[in-house]
């Protein structure tokens, strides 16, 4: 274990034993942020790594951004089709060289970003920025390759129908959400996807808006020279034009009532259930909406009274837990459990239920709250402990902020929270008239 991340758990763990003051700053490495003349971001965090490199590209666009009518997927689009290279390094011979250095280049989209990453030996930092910056600038495909990627999205899209997690992700996408971008996953409506190889000139215009520098930061991470690596930045990225445009996302209504639905997966599977509530936008500075996060934890995580009772003892359900992302825009707030006999699913819900209004009326025990803190910050810690899992972490810290203060600022948050401040979310996020329930169930 990197012996600063080492020091870092144990002044968590013993500051507050010896009285000492509080720890300001959480995360442990130092850093530095630069910015192109063109808005491109750069992030270098030198690490000790055995002359292991992380290069991530964060565009700071996703299915979020997504907001012309009929012309969703195309985030997810792109993160296949950057892959089929440009006119000097075509897709076959990006391949070759990346297989050559012994890399590992992938990429993946979400809601609010999509990100392109590589893992690779120090002395090839300079073939890597070339590689990237000419397919971030010069991505070239023609028609026919365009029908023939979006053709594959297509079948990605139906193959990912089979999971049961998927049908249930996309129905409560459509159900709690009117006027949001966030009406759709990742992947898209099926009719836009479906419709996907007519939209050629389409596809252009939304590389040509989103991929621009001053929306994308590029983060470099483990064994290099930070002086150097600036340099070939500038060399490399340094004539790409901006031209970003700011995607005009509607805000979406209050919602004033329950909602639910039920989803019927033609196969075999146990029930799942989901509860959603209409939670806040990321804002590390935002106590109520952090003290979120520590309710879902203490409430329905691995430790919880509930899952104690449900799972363990009761061997109820197959498992239960929250899931409180972190977003750009006011997103959903889930505690989801599958469950072991479709008999139960009432039981079960009306046992979160009553999860809820105990929080909401009862303070959470303070050594409770303080063992949630503490496991927090250890878990983040512990996952810092090589250069890809460094920058895998940050990455959507930085497509939400632009940069990484908010780690500190968030952990400096979570140091303040009180007993009170959990309740005080409990009550203002998870009431009735901001939930969707959705059940699935499968075929007989």
């Amino acid at each position: 274990m990197n012996r600063f991340i080492l020091f870092i758990i144990i002044a968590i763990i013993v500051l507050p034993i010896m009285g000492g003051s509080p720890v300001n700053k959480t995360f442990p490495y130092e850093y530095s942020v630069k910015t192109l003349d063109n808005g491109l971001k750069l992030i270098m965090i030198p690490m000790q790594s055995n002359g292991i490199v992380a290069y991530y590209s964060v565009v700071r666009t996703g299915s979020r951004d997504e907001w012309e009518p009929g012309h969703t997927g195309f985030a997810h689009f792109f993160e296949h089709m950057m892959f089929r290279g440009t006119k000097r390094y075509p897709g076959r011979v990006y391949d070759s060289l990346v297989t050559s250095m012994g890399a590992n280049a992938n990429a993946y989209t979400t809601d609010d970003y999509t990100c392109y990453h590589l893992s690779f030996a120090k002395e090839d930092l300079e073939q890597v920025m070339n590689l990237e910056s000419d397919r971030f600038q010069n991505l070239f495909y023609e028609e026919r390759e365009f029908q023939t990627e979006s053709g594959a999205v297509y079948g990605e899209y139906r193959k990912s129908k089979t999971s049961p997690y998927f049908l249930l992700e996309e129905k409560m996408c459509e159900t709690a959400f009117d006027k949001h971008t966030y009406k759709h996953t990742t992947m898209g409506f099926e009719k836009d996807i479906a419709a996907m190889p007519t939209m050629f000139a389409y596809s252009r215009s939304f590389f040509d808006r989103y991929y621009r520098p001053e929306n994308v930061v590029v983060m470099v991470v483990g064994d290099f020279d930070a002086a150097q690596t600036f340099n070939l930045v500038k060399k490399y990225y340094g004539n790409w034009k901006k031209g970003y445009v700011t995607p005009p996302i509607q805000q979406e209504p209050e919602q004033k009532g329950e909602r639910v639905a039920d989803v019927k997966y033609p196969g075999k599977t146990l029930p799942i259930l989901t509860i959603a509530y209409k939670g806040a936008a990321y804002n590390p500075n935002d106590i109520t909406a952090v003290s979120a996060i520590l309710f879902g934890g203490i409430a329905f995580g691995s430790n919880s009274d509930l899952n104690k009772k449900l799972y363990i003892k009761e061997q109820k359900v197959q498992f239960i837990e929250p899931g409180i992302s972190l977003n750009r825009d006011p997103t959903l707030w889930s505690i989801n459990s599958m469950v072991k006999n479709e008999k139960d699913i009432d039981y079960i819900k009306n046992e979160i239920y009553s999860t809820i209004a105990k929080f909401q009326t009862t303070p959470v025990d303070a050594k409770a709250l303080d063992k949630q803190k503490k496991n927090m910050k250890y878990s983040f810690l512990m996952s810092l402990d090589a250069p890809d899992n460094v920058a895998g972490r940050l990455a959507r810290i930085v497509a939400l902020t632009g940069g990484i203060e908010a780690v500190d600022t968030y952990f400096s948050t979570v140091d303040k929270i009180t007993p009170k401040d959990i309740q005080d979310a409990a009550k203002k996020y998870f009431v009735p008239e901001k939930r969707t329930v959705l059940t699935l169930t499968g075929s007989k």
